[in-house]
């Protein structure tokens, strides 16, 4: 057999002395990196006679996929719904800063806004990878502007807009390009927007319920449509009635289509839900659950006012809100400390906790092949936490991206 050598002259990394997340438990194994990828290490000792170039003792870490943020509008003063001349240096600031929250790749999140926004801000969006430059970008998230007035949150009512004839040309029209879009939350009821749901799907776009007074019943024709994620459960949608749950009620409707798992996103921040909510939602479907930060523009400021797309937010401590309002508007919170809140509010498994912002979001995405897992091939996307899920270091194909200093910076 020929040496590793002959099979590739890059080298190879062994992460050693750690706890591997894999296959839904934490095992005691070495991670072998070669060239960003994770490798197989019996295919290298048997296959390719190699062995490690360099060896890494992780001290009793535990080593977990990257988290996947798939609603995130923004942190550190910058507004992904803000159309500036500098838009492409505020994500790439967002991108470099969310690597110390464990966060390898994201979706960027407009909130309902004029056309003139979206032409502007989408064309500056585009798919790439992540790095020592930052996170990931796996698509824009549109969150509106097809959404219920009666449920529109923090969402600006001039903005919002209904389906008229020639649906998707409509939303076509209104976002000007989909390019670069991973997912668009709109409201089921809306009239035609089963022929919008249809046609994102056949795009390969994620169609998520959200902002929505829909039904039990609308909620079901919508993801037999095709739609398969929830926004930020329990946030922005009916409550659950015990004669028609709601949205809420697609956790455990039994007419979901074969096969198909409908996902649905929590803020777990101790504001958006209620730790019994949280309970409730993870128990009734723990497989569907995906943590998101909804975090806007203020996450890693001080208190005070900031924006949120056309409107002026405040932050007093974790609570946002729109302006001289009680209504609340997005997140704060971080990643790695909604990961936290979670195992802590619900008592789960530290491996539970993990791929709720890893795993699920990969598989809502389709992406589990490369990305929220540590199977063999898949992207060497990874943190070094410890037991109390703090992340000590972040890695993006293999290479450390960012590590806590000595002095816990």
């Amino acid at each position: 057999m020929p040496s590793n050598k002959s099979v590739s002259d890059a080298p190879i990394v062994q992460f050693t002395n750690c706890r591997i997340l894999r296959d839904h438990q934490l095992q005691r194994e070495d991670l072998w990196v070669r060239e960003g990828k994770i490798l197989n290490p019996e295919k290298l000792f048997f296959d390719e006679k190699g062995s490690a170039d360099v060896q890494l003792d992780c001290k009793d870490s535990i080593i977990a996929p990257g988290f996947i943020d798939v609603q995130i509008n923004g942190g550190f003063g910058v507004d992904f719904s803000l159309a500036t001349d500098d838009f492409r240096s505020g994500i790439d600031l967002v991108s470099q800063k969310i690597l110390s929250h464990g966060v390898t790749s994201f979706c960027p999140t407009l909130v309902t806004s004029p056309p003139s926004v979206y032409h502007q801000v989408l064309p500056q969006i585009s798919v790439r990878n992540g790095g020592a430059h930052g996170a990931g970008i796996l698509g824009a998230h549109l969150e509106g502007p097809f959404i219920s007035k009666e449920k529109k949150g923090a969402h600006p009512e001039h903005c919002l807009r209904t389906f008229e004839a020639g649906a998707f040309q409509d939303l076509l029209a209104t976002y000007g390009s989909l390019d670069c879009v991973q997912i668009v939350t709109l409201a089921p009821e809306m009239r035609r927007s089963s022929e919008v749901i249809q046609e994102l799907t056949k795009r390969g776009i994620c169609v998520s319920l959200g902002h929505s007074v829909a039904n039990l019943s609308q909620a079901e024709e919508a993801v037999q449509h095709g739609a398969t994620f929830i926004t930020h459960l329990f946030n922005a949608m009916l409550p659950f009635h015990h004669r028609d749950p709601g949205i809420v009620g697609l956790l455990t409707s039994d007419k979901i289509p074969a096969g198909r798992r409908v996902f649905y996103g929590m803020i777990s921040d101790g504001i958006h839900t209620n730790p019994a909510a949280l309970r409730i939602a993870h128990r009734a479907h723990p497989k569907g659950l995906v943590l998101v930060t909804d975090a806007i523009a203020g996450m890693g400021l001080a208190p005070g006012r900031h924006t949120l797309g056309q409107q002026v937010v405040e932050i007093d401590g974790l609570n946002t809100y729109i302006a001289g309002t009680k209504t609340l508007s997005g997140s704060v919170a971080t990643m790695d400390t909604c990961v936290r809140h979670f195992q802590e509010a619900t008592g789960c498994s530290v491996e539970t906790a993990l791929e709720a912002a890893s795993l699920h979001p990969a598989q809502l995405l389709g992406i589990e092949h490369k990305k929220g897992t540590l199977n063999y091939d898949s992207d060497a996307d990874f943190l070094m936490l410890n037991d109390n899920l703090y992340v000590q270091a972040t890695y993006i194909a293999g290479e450390e991206v960012w590590r806590q200093d000595a002095s816990g910076m």
